[in-house]
Formats: structure tokens, C-alpha cells, sequence
């Protein structure tokens, strides 16, 4: 795929013609660059006029970069693959239609498959970029559904922001879980969430397929071992100190619970590195024909 970079003013990618507007003279344009990522995979770069930056690749509609003055927030893993066979292991993936094990394959099929540009945007001065999933004989092979799913991802200048909707569009209901599987760089030793306190737990290290019930005591939940632990009802801003001298706030609108996990020594070469904290929806969603369901994340550093 041929690099293309544009900045534009409210325009679809979808035309093939873009005006140039710079509605902040003296200041950066915001662009949006379509180029070839790892294992020759497309990927879509957005850049803020403030210098921040952010890559999507279209495999998996995975975020695996948020810099902010030129460090980078997020973390893909060393043994990450980008051959479009495996998940792209860090980063932001998705979960869907399906969190954790169960009928169908780990995590979903979400993070496995292709995912399509729909347009970009230039919103007061902020790169923005929508991707769309939809079913094809890949997905319904496992799971038998006819559905859209949107991506909307957008950059300011110390804020990463996602909108993530799925709509029913076959004749009869379905039901799915969900989350995003982020992975911040972190010092694991440092790392810390505050926010959780009181947040019914279900912690999976005992045995995953039979979480211990409990509840959060603590003000500030740290990573000294094994973490694998889902809060229910968490609420909807988390504080995560990632030892490195980073505060990041994690807010959201209808992702109703939070997971925290490292692998610890199951992943020694880089559990050091980055801590999980993931925004999800461990419950249910369920919906009819032409029914939609939206959760939206912002991550913001300080």
C-alpha cells in the first residue's frame, strides 16, 4: 500500500480528493497518514497539531502506539506477530464478541480479522479516524450473526479517545461480552490503580474457570505477582500511576467493569514492562434486531 498523508477539514477518506485547511495559523496541521506497518500489515497514523501520535493497524482495529511529547504511553509485546494470522499481542486489541475463553476462540474474533477505513475527520483541529467490522465466513463459522461494529479513535493533544459501537443487524437478537485489552508501558515494581475500592471482585489466579468471589479493600491496587482480577460495577475514571513518572486517567462511558492482569514470571521476558487495565463489559449485552450498544474510553496523561 502506497503511503498517503492528507489533512483536511471534516472530509471522508473515501473521496480521493482532500482540501488542505489549516484553520490554526502558526500551528501544525493534524494529519492522518494511511501507510505500510510491520509484516507489510496497513496501518493508519494520526498526528495532532500538538505532536502527540497515535498508529492504528486495520488488522484488528489495534491501537499499538500513544505518544505524548514522544513517549510512548502504550506497549506491544516482544514476542508480538504481525503476519494477519495471530492477534497482535500489546497495544489496545479488542475482545469481542466474546472476554476471556468460552465457545468460540479466546478474546473474540474481533482482534483476528481484517477491519475497514470508513472515513476521517478533522474535528477543532484533532485527527480522527473511524474503521467498521462486519461478518463475514470467517466470523460466522463460529459465531452466526450478522452485525456492524464501528471504531472511532481520536487524538488530542494529551488525550486518546475510542468509541466503540456494535449494531444488530441480522432478524434475530444476539448477545456478546467485550472489552479492550490495553497494555500500558509501565515499570510493573511502581506500577499502581487507584479507584477500585469497594468494586466486587473476581479473582482469577486461584483458578480461572473459578474466579474467587471478594471485594477491593485497598486504595491503591498494585502488581506484586500473578494479577488476574475483574472488578464489577468499577466506576467509570481509574487513576493509573505507571511507575515511570506517567499519571493516566482512564474514563468511560458504558463499559461498566475493569480487569487488571499481569503475567508475571508465565511471561518473563517483559512483565517487567507494562501492566494491563482494561475496560470491559463482563456481563452480557444483549441485542436485538437493529439494536445498538456504545462504550466510549478516554485516556488522558497528566
Amino acid at each position: 500500500m502506497a503511503a498517503l498523508s492528507m489533512t483536511w477539514s471534516c472530509s471522508p477518506l473515501t473521496s480521493s480528493k482532500f482540501r488542505r485547511v489549516n484553520r490554526y495559523p502558526g500551528m501544525a496541521f493534524a494529519s492522518v497518514k494511511s501507510t505500510e506497518g510491520l509484516g507489510n500489515l496497513p496501518k493508519v497514523v494520526l498526528t495532532s497539531p500538538h505532536g502527540s501520535e497515535a498508529e492504528l493497524y486495520l488488522f484488528g482495529a489495534c491501537l499499538t502506539s500513544w505518544k505524548v511529547d514522544s513517549k510512548d504511553l502504550l506497549f506491544v509485546r516482544p514476542d508480538a506477530v504481525f503476519n494477519g494470522q495471530k492477534p497482535i499481542s500489546g497495544g489496545i486489541p479488542h475482545c469481542f464478541p466474546q472476554f476471556g475463553p468460552g465457545p468460540i476462540q479466546q478474546h473474540g474474533f474481533g482482534r483476528n480479522m481484517n477491519w475497514s477505513l470508513v472515513s476521517s475527520e478533522n474535528v477543532e483541529g484533532n485527527p480522527i479516524v473511524t474503521v467498521e467490522l462486519k461478518d463475514g465466513p470467517y466470523s460466522r463459522a463460529m459465531w452466526d450473526y450478522s452485525f456492524h461494529a464501528l471504531y472511532k479513535i481520536t487524538l488530542d493533544k494529551k488525550t486518546l479517545s475510542t468509541e466503540f459501537t456494535v449494531t444488530n443487524t441480522d432478524n434475530k437478537p444476539f448477545s456478546f461480552t467485550t472489552a479492550l485489552h490495553t497494555y500500558f508501558r509501565a515499570s510493573v515494581t511502581g506500577a499502581s490503580v487507584s479507584g477500585l475500592k469497594g468494586c466486587k471482585t473476581l479473582n482469577k489466579v486461584p483458578d480461572p474457570t473459578n474466579p474467587v468471589e471478594g471485594k477491593e479493600e485497598r486504595d491503591v491496587v498494585t502488581f506484586p505477582g500473578f494479577v488476574d482480577c475483574v472488578y464489577l460495577n468499577a466506576p467509570n475514571e481509574l487513576q493509573l500511576d505507571n511507575g515511570l513518572g506517567d499519571k493516566i486517567s482512564i474514563k468511560n462511558t458504558n463499559w461498566s467493569d475493569a480487569v487488571l492482569w499481569n503475567p508475571h514470571l508465565t511471561m518473563e521476558q517483559s512483565y517487567k514492562d507494562f501492566v494491563c487495565v482494561e475496560n470491559a463489559k463482563i456481563g452480557k449485552v444483549q441485542l436485538e434486531p437493529e439494536q445498538s450498544w456504545t462504550a466510549v474510553q478516554h485516556l488522558t496523561v497528566a
